[in-house]
């Protein structure tokens, strides 16, 4: 075993333990299912459900399903969840619905784009490696976990609060968040749809606002997740308030802008239209003028 293989499968076992810390948290003051919390089984199926599609994915040596088992695991352990846990009530299924759609619109979106382009160059140099393509699939399944563990907290508390001004300001937070990442998916589909733009970056639209807009929405709808669910959090269900900085120190510090930004900057750099966007366009947040 290679440097880099061992310190994928110790990497591997730190989102395991990590993912068991957050179900002993999230269950606090949770549903039961034959004795056991629902929310803890919810963490261990969105491992599951990688482990599963990572086996035929190392043979077949393909990362095309990856993202499309990340949504489908949001979709499966929302939908177990609200099964699961008597008397969910408005709060819960709204924020049950807020996933889905969620998780449904962007694993479409991503599962046909790499249908399309026929492969993801982040996973050429992983998918040889058993440790560290498991790395990956294990990494997501701590991801689903993470991201989603103040909306699947709040599915299955006992804490019962009605749609009170939290709710109502996190949607509103959500929903800017939600048509920001799709309106900026569907810009940047578009522009390289079009053959004039062939060997161009995107400058228009959102993305003339800012480098990452739709990294930019979806943090923006995870905090509005987390302003919903703030009202019925417990204990050490508290801990779980990492979760949108979670998400954003991934996009910004991890596997969202940085490589995004060094291939461009290997594609582009130097160009002076290239260069001066970059000058002008903030990385993430959108310039209002």
């Amino acid at each position: 075993m290679n440097e880099k293989s061992r310190k994928a499968l110790i990497s591997t076992v730190i989102a395991v333990v990590v993912g068991v810390l957050i179900a002993l948290a999230g269950s606090q003051g949770g549903s039961r299912i034959g004795g056991f919390p629902v929310f803890a089984l919810g963490v261990a199926i969105a491992f599951v459900i990688q482990w599963l599609v990572f086996i035929p994915s190392y043979r077949a040596q393909t990362e095309k399903f990856y993202d499309l088992t990340g949504a489908l695991t949001y979709i499966s352990i929302t939908v177990f969840l609200v099964l699961a846990s008597p008397g969910v009530d408005a709060r819960g299924m709204l924020l049950a619905a807020m996933v889905v759609l969620w998780a449904a619109r962007l694993g479409s979106f991503l599962f046909l784009r790499i249908s399309k382009h026929g492969k993801d160059d982040r996973f050429d140099e992983l998918k040889p490696d058993f440790f560290r393509f498991l790395n990956t699939w294990t990494i997501q399944g701590l991801w689903v976990v993470l991201t989603a563990a103040l909306a699947c907290m709040a599915i299955t508390s006992d804490r019962k609060v009605g749609l009170d001004a939290f709710f109502w300001a996190g949607l509103l937070v959500w929903l800017a968040g939600i048509t920001i990442e799709t309106a900026a998916d569907v810009q940047k589909n578009r522009f390289k749809d079009d053959p004039a733009n062939k060997g161009r970056f995107i400058n228009t639209g959102l993305w003339s606002k800012s480098r990452h807009p739709n990294y930019f929405g979806e943090i923006t709808l995870w905090v509005g997740v987390a302003i919903i669910a703030l009202p019925v959090l417990q204990g050490w269900q508290w801990a779980a308030l990492v979760s949108p900085v979670f998400v954003a120190l991934l996009l910004i510090k991890g596997s969202g802008v940085p490589p995004l930004e060094k291939k461009a900057d290997k594609k582009w750099g130097g160009q002076a239209d290239y260069e001066e966007y970059k000058k002008n366009t903030p990385v993430l947040v959108p310039k209002l003028k």
